[in-house]
């Protein structure tokens, strides 16, 4: 079967959020081969039960009233001007992704990005010198040993930890950092 394709998150089994599961989703009662395991926002705990068709035709929210991405940590630096339907895309029918603390979802040329995944140095090395500037730039430190430092210590599965945007528009990458 076919994962549905996410907009705003076209590789939600590449950055961990959707995973190969025998599981039958709690929205529709099929097991459909994966599930969901990102954050659930809701009045119920629906850990580890959603799959992913019902986050893209919007049954999970309207079934459980479940949201998959906090609408108000979309575009939390307030520069772009987002509709109500771009925000509900990104909260309501789009895979989010687990952070350490408070996810953030950022937004570039008036719209949400594409949620690329998780880094730390070594992913960061791997995806080049847009990535790195992308993370450095989100942090204000200038080049030098602090920078050095942190940049060094950033680790995908521990932390320091660094979540990557790329624009939908103009491909441009955005990204914020978070640690425990």
């Amino acid at each position: 079967m076919t994962l549905p394709h996410f907009i705003y998150h076209p590789d939600p089994v590449g950055s961990g959020s959707v995973q190969p599961s025998s599981a039958t989703c709690v929205s529709c009662n099929q097991a459909r081969g994966y599930i969901y395991v990102g954050p659930v926002y809701a009045i119920d705990e629906y850990e580890n039960c959603i799959c992913p068709w019902c986050i893209a035709d919007g049954s999970a929210h309207q079934r459980l009233g479940a949201t998959f991405v906090d609408d108000e940590s979309i575009g939390l630096d307030g520069e772009e001007t987002l509709s109500e339907a771009q925000i509900a895309e990104v909260s309501q029918r789009t895979p989010g992704f687990n952070g350490w603390q408070q996810e953030c979802w950022i937004t570039h040329c008036d719209d949400a990005a594409e949620f690329v995944g998780k880094a730390g140095h070594a992913e960061l090395l791997e995806l080049g010198p847009a990535a790195i500037a992308a993370v450095q730039d989100s942090t204000g430190l200038e080049d030098g040993p602090q920078w050095r430092a942190f940049f060094n210590a950033l680790d995908k599965d521990q932390g320091p930890t660094a979540y990557l945007f790329k624009c939908r528009h103009c491909a441009t990458l955005g990204a914020y950092q978070d640690s425990r």
